[in-house]
Formats: C-alpha cells, sequence, structure tokens
C-alpha cells in the first residue's frame, strides 16, 4: 500500500491535484524515469532467478508467456471494443499494453519465502519477460495507427526486436561475468544500462536483453545474487516509488474517468475475468492444482510496464493515444489497490494449501 500513498501525492501535487508540479506525459523525462525503474527492476529479478528453477520449472512461465499473454491481449480488445467505440486496432493495442504483468508489485509475493518456490519463479520470470515481449505487439499496433509509418511489418519488427534483445542479453551476460573481477551493485547496474544501450543500438529489444542478460550473469556468477539481495533493496524501493510518483504526476481524475461505465467494465473485466481465465486456460494439463492456478491468475498486477509503454504510444500522437493512455492507468490504479490489499492475505493463503497439500 505504500505504492498507492506515492500515486496519491503524485494526484495530489500535480495537475489533477493543486497544480504544484507542473509534468507533461509526453515529456522525455517521464518515459526516462520509467525506463530506468524498469532496467533497475528487471535486473535485480533477472539475477535472483534460480538456475535449478529455470531447468526444472520453465514450462509454467513459458505457457503464461505464449498462451496466457495473448489470450489476455484478446479478451481485453473484446471487452475495449464491445463498451467503447474504439476500433479493432485501438482495442488490441489496449489488450496489448494490459497483457504483461509488473514485476514492482510482484515483488511482495516472489521475495516471500511462504509462497512455493514454483510459484515465485513463475512469477517471477512471467513477469521479467512478459514486459519486454509485450512491447513488441504494443509497438506493432501504434505503429499501425500511424499514418507516417505506411511501410511498417510488423512480423519483421517483432521477430527482430525479440530475437536481438535475447542475443543481446546472453552475450552481454557472458562477458560481463568473465570480464569483471568482482561485483558490486553499481558494477552490475553499468552492465544493466550498457546492455539495454547496446540492444537499442542493434534495433533489439533492450528490457528483455537486459533481463535476460541478468539471468545469463547471475548463473555464471553465484556470488552475485548474494550481493544483489543485500544490496539492491533500497535501490529498488527509490526506483519504484519514484515512478508510481510521476505516475501519479501526470494523471487527473477527469481524464481516468473519462470513459465513464465503459472504463470501468474494462478495469474490471481485465482484473478479474481476462487475466484469471488465460492463465486457467494456459496451465491445463500442468501439474498445478486449481487453487495454485487461481492465485496465479489472480496475482497479474498492472504498473510500471503499462504505464511506460502507454506513453510511448502517447507520444506517437496516434488518435485516441489519450483516451487509451488513461483506460490503461484506472486499470493500473485498480490494480494499486486491490494486489496491494490481498498480496500478503493472499500468499499466506496459498502457503497454508501448500502446506495441507504437502501433509
Amino acid at each position: 500500500m505504500v505504492i498507492a500513498l506515492f500515486v496519491a501525492a503524485g494526484l495530489v501535487l500535480g495537475e489533477g491535484g493543486v497544480g504544484l508540479v507542473h509534468l507533461d506525459p509526453q515529456s522525455n523525462f517521464v518515459s526516462i524515469v520509467a525506463t530506468i525503474a524498469l532496467v533497475v527492476i528487471l535486473f535485480r529479478d533477472g539475477v535472483e532467478i534460480e538456475s535449478e528453477m529455470l531447468r526444472e520449472a520453465w514450462h509454467v512461465p513459458l505457457r503464461k508467456l505464449v498462451l496466457a499473454m495473448p489470450i489476455t491481449c484478446v479478451l481485453v480488445a473484446c471487452i475495449a471494443k464491445l463498451v467503447t467505440d474504439l476500433d479493432w486496432t485501438q482495442a488490441f493495442l489496449l489488450g496489448a499494453l494490459l497483457s504483461p504483468t509488473d514485476p514492482v508489485l510482484s515483488n511482495s509475493v516472489v521475495t516471500n519465502p511462504r509462497v512455493p518456490r514454483m510459484v515465485r519463479h513463475s512469477l517471477n520470470l512471467e513477469s521479467g519477460l512478459n514486459d519486454g515481449l509485450a512491447l513488441p505487439a504494443v509497438l506493432a499496433f501504434a505503429y499501425s495507427l500511424d499514418p507516417s509509418k505506411s511501410d511498417f511489418v510488423w512480423w519483421h519488427f517483432v521477430l527482430r526486436d525479440v530475437t536481438l534483445g535475447f542475443a543481446v542479453g546472453i552475450a552481454a551476460g557472458y562477458v560481463a561475468a568473465r570480464l569483471v573481477p568482482r561485483w558490486e551493485v553499481l558494477y552490475g547496474l553499468v552492465v544493466a544500462f550498457a546492455t539495454y544501450g547496446v540492444a537499442h543500438l542493434v534495433h533489439g529489444n533492450g528490457l528483455i536483453a537486459v533481463f535476460v542478460g541478468a539471468i545469463t550473469l547471475g548463473i555464471l556468477q553465484p556470488a552475485l545474487v548474494t550481493t544483489v539481495e543485500r544490496q539492491a533493496e533500497k535501490l529498488v524501493a527509490v526506483a519504484k516509488f519514484g515512478v508510481f510518483f510521476v505516475f501519479g504526476l501526470v494523471l487527473t481524475p477527469h481524464g481516468l474517468f473519462g470513459d465513464g461505465a465503459a472504463a470501468i467494465a474494462i478495469v474490471g473485466f481485465t482484473l478479474l475475468v481476462a487475466r484469471p481465465v488465460a492463465v486457467l486456460l494456459a496451465l491445463i494439463g500442468t501439474r498445478t492444482d486449481f487453487f495454485t492456478r487461481l492465485f496465479m491468475g489472480w496475482f497479474g498486477p498492472k504498473g510500471v510496464a503499462t504505464m511506460t509503454f502507454s506513453l510511448l504510444v502517447l507520444g506517437e500522437g496516434i488518435a485516441d493515444g489519450r483516451r487509451i493512455l488513461n483506460i490503461a492507468a484506472l486499470t493500473v490504479l485498480a490494480s494499486i489497490l486491490a494486489h496491494g490489499l490481498t498480496d500478503v492475505p493472499g500468499s499466506n493463503a496459498l502457503a497454508r494449501h501448500a502446506e495441507r497439500v504437502a501433509a
């Protein structure tokens, strides 16, 4: 709930409140703050992924990435088309914005030792990779709506973006593990931002590159995991609180509820139906029981990635970009409150369930 306080502080101080701080949502400062926060958080989460779990428990997060994400996107697009006058491309753009889960809001669950390892591993890997995997789809739909990009070929862009992101990440993690003699968090962050920069230079996905590079680094340099766990907590806290404060600054109550009941319907459907149904369908046939699937289906919070990508869309200047941003922002606000209130009791309930099953 601390995150909600920072968002509320931004709302009060920004244009939606007393107007003490003026910040243009389309300014470079907003997107830079959000990107920095994502890079820091994805690096920390990637380093801490357990190599043993990566080898033995990859199928559950993979199913959520390749099945649950697209299903979520389609379901959200359908409800958006049903209750608003957005066209299909705009509706799918909104679906792509709301399909990734958030590594910031997931942190309280993936670091809770009472939550079963498989669930923590699955949510961590999913929230780390789906941010980067959602970006190509978001940009593909956004570019399709931009008349100035009539020569845009979406499948070519997606293939290049994701493939180069993975390749740069693996290469950067391997080189860093071999060249850096001793590890401190500062060195790790230099590697993270350098990886992000190199990926962009070759037109790859920088977020995927950072997360994959951090996983590679953590596997090749196990001592780094302990260092990151010990030193990075405060840095990550500053990053996530800062980005949600800025997020609050650029919102206004009038804009958030501009679509009225339709926006509320999209928010409720996204959090209560689209994500849970997508995960339940994606995990059919896996060795996970219904309660565990339900927990992972519910705990798909929306946050930094959704807002960062929404701001990128706003910067494209496409029709209804501000409207799409506001619907996405309202979903993020609802997610902050709903998942912030249920993360601890939900984790405790899952822990008790796991103990009963193991007994």
